[in-house]
């Protein structure tokens, strides 16, 4: 009997006018916004809902992620979130909870040219935290900041609890040495390009030029090796898991993104390299917020998003960094924007819906690294590597300012930087092996 009730209380919601004529609204904006006009006049005028109708960005791929992400949560109340993952001795009480982000994300779509507008970055403190064997080829936060994963040229990935690297920097700590590295995995036969965390396990993906992929439960304190592979067909330069955590995205060496099904390792190749004229591999894939959309940097310069349920590209902007290769490319927090660094030594911020050219930060020499361009926490600031001279640079993201040049402290330039999701902290590493951990100074 109350099952009907609800049945005929949800019928009647429905059947209410405003529910609709919203739900129009949000998939005329999504269309129009996504640059398919005739799909978006089409609906328009089937449901008379006028074609320049306001919505907030992305607000209809927002709610259709909320809604999928606590229907899969009904059906899996109880039980393990998925068959890949073990669902015993996780470390981490609480892992995967995202703390409230300190600012609302920077609306870029304002014009600051005003001289001395630009914020100024605080003041940070660094220390050396721990060196590989050899080079330190890349790094990154998890989703809720509290672990940093490196990985070397000496095949090693050292996992870093970010509390215990704060211990160790403190001036007074009295304990003894603090250890902040607490999982060192060892399972890749070549350097490793890229790492990733899962959204919501305490599970960590690494890409190398073995040609694989491999999945590392960090939760184990004696699992050294992976539990899982997904064996290439090219070098895997570029790991992102979509939101959700039941995908995972590849750039390689081939032109197009390979995407896996994680519980059945099956490849989607989403499109033929003569249709979208695509020639070079790919640097980096990076997933937007709610994994709607994708964005690709490759070493043919251009800059490439993605639909994120089709694979599709929708979006090209060829030569973005000219006749060099793009190296890195990432969406903002409200996936208006991708922010993207190229080996012409310039980083851009691109429009999403028209591909316009919104920003371009200047003064930062990159030609030879496989460095990023990335925004701090709150998106107020962007940092990139100066090679020539050793440095990182950042800039007022809104007026594109340089506003500091710090001295990296390490032997010859650092070849990735990554910002903390949650703080204001970033780390740094390179060709001299170490890592660095950079905080705002109280």
């Amino acid at each position: 009997m109350e099952s009907s009730n609800n049945n005929g209380s949800l019928e009647q919601t429905l059947q209410d006018g405003n529910l609709y004529r919203q739900v129009n609204a949000f998939i005329v904006a999504h269309l129009r916004d996504n640059n398919l006009n005739q799909a978006a006049s089409a609906v328009a005028s089937a449901t008379m809902t006028p074609l320049n109708v306001e919505a907030p960005p992305n607000k209809l791929l927002e709610l259709v992620a909320k809604g999928l992400a606590v229907e899969k949560d009904e059906m899996l109340r109880g039980v393990s979130s998925s068959p890949l993952f073990d669902s015993g001795a996780a470390i981490p009480a609480r892992y995967g909870s995202i703390p409230e982000p300190r600012v609302v994300a920077v609306d870029f779509s304002a014009v600051h040219d005003i001289k001395g507008a630009s914020k100024s970055f605080p003041k940070h403190e660094t220390r050396h935290v721990s060196e590989h064997k050899n080079v330190a080829r890349c790094a990154r936060f998890s989703p809720d900041g509290r672990f940093l994963a490196t990985g070397s040229a000496d095949t090693s990935i050292k996992l870093f609890e970010v509390i215990k690297i704060k211990q160790m920097m403190l001036p007074d700590a009295k304990d003894g040495p603090v250890r902040p590295v607490v999982r060192t995995f060892y399972d890749h036969l070549q350097p490793i390009n890229d790492i990733d965390f899962h959204p919501q396990n305490t599970v960590m993906i690494t890409g190398a030029k073995d040609h694989t992929i491999k999945f590392f439960d960090f939760s184990k304190a004696v699992a050294k090796r992976a539990f899982r592979v997904i064996q290439d067909t090219h070098n895997v330069r570029s790991v992102a898991f979509h939101p959700s955590g039941d995908f995972v995205l590849a750039g390689t060496d081939h032109p197009i993104a390979h995407l896996y099904d994680v519980n059945t390792f099956q490849c989607y190749l989403s499109a033929k390299i003569q249709d979208i004229g695509v020639d070079g591999s790919v640097n980096q894939v990076r997933y937007s917020s709610t994994g709607g959309m994708y964005v690709t940097a490759s070493k043919d310069g251009a800059i490439r998003i993605w639909d994120g349920v089709t694979a599709s590209c929708v979006r090209s902007i060829l030569g973005a960094h000219g006749a060099t290769e793009a190296i890195s490319a990432n969406f903002t927090k409200d996936q208006r924007f991708v922010l993207s660094c190229g080996k012409d030594s310039l980083v851009k911020l691109w429009e999403v819906g028209t591909g316009r050219l919104v920003k371009q930060y200047v003064g930062a020499t990159h030609t030879q690294l496989r460095c990023q361009a990335v925004f701090n926490d709150t998106e107020e600031f962007v940092l990139s590597i100066d090679e020539p001279n050793n440095e990182i640079v950042i800039w007022d993201a809104i007026t594109a300012e340089k506003v500091a040049k710090w001295p990296s402290n390490h032997i010859g330039a650092p070849r990735w930087l990554e910002h903390s999701p949650t703080e204001a902290a970033f780390v740094s590493c390179g060709n001299d092996r170490s890592v660095r951990f950079w905080k705002e100074l109280p």
